[in-house]
């Protein structure tokens, strides 16, 4: 469980620190080499990391507090922290509001980022109207906006559902969706950004087409 919150959090947090770096690209692309230097770059990754640590480690030891005196078996693929907390037989108000607070924070605060990021973005875009424009905005913005779609709208579905109570096939397709879909479809949505990468599928597709015919 301590693994599966530091990885989810560490995906949150540098969706939303790449959503900064295209933000910089597209409104401040000549001082970009400046703004984005080896040193700030570190930076957020380490903050990224540490915060993640920090919020998976405080979920895991407040877990470790509980008693479980009741069934042992969950309705689930993986030990999910809302899922367990379920069948303590302890006191688990301490674990909702620490859910709610600091797991609300690590969700809202990048979220709000990207949000902020692209944004400007839009604004830049929109003081300059041209279809060049437009297309390097969605060439450097699209696969990273198709990962954040797939992310936080599976993950918010799945916990909207949690939050009423029900436990249901529903919320396991919807965490199969952010834990095991969304990582595995990240290398090749962003390799869509690669030209070699384009010319070998359409090569692909035309082959299959012959072979079809």
């Amino acid at each position: 469980m301590y693994f599966f919150i530091l990885f989810a959090c560490i995906d949150n947090v540098l969706l939303s620190v790449m959503a900064y770096d295209r933000y910089v690209a597209i409104c401040h692309p000549l001082h970009y080499t400046i703004i984005m230097r080896e040193e700030l770059s570190l930076c957020l990754l380490a903050g990224s990391w540490i915060l993640s640590c920090a919020d998976a480690l405080t979920h895991t030891l407040l877990l470790a507090q509980l008693s479980f005196c009741a069934d042992n078996i969950i309705p689930h693929f993986f030990c999910d922290l809302a899922t367990l907390l379920k069948l303590s037989c302890s006191d688990t108000s301490l674990n909702e509001l620490v859910i709610f607070t600091a797991g609300a924070a690590v969700l809202l605060i990048p979220l709000i980022g990207i949000l902020v990021s692209y944004g400007y973005i839009g604004l830049c875009i929109l003081r300059v109207p041209s279809m060049k424009g437009i297309y390097k905005a969605l060439s450097t913005c699209g696969s990273h906006l198709s990962v954040v779609s797939l992310f936080y709208g599976t993950i918010m579905a799945l916990y909207i559902s949690y939050s009423s109570g029900k436990s249901n096939d529903k919320d396991i397709i919807a965490s199969v969706m952010y834990t095991v879909v969304t990582p595995m479809l990240n290398p090749f949505i962003y390799s869509l950004r690669n030209r070699d990468m384009i010319l070998a599928l359409g090569s692909l597709f035309r082959t299959n087409n012959l072979f079809a015919k």
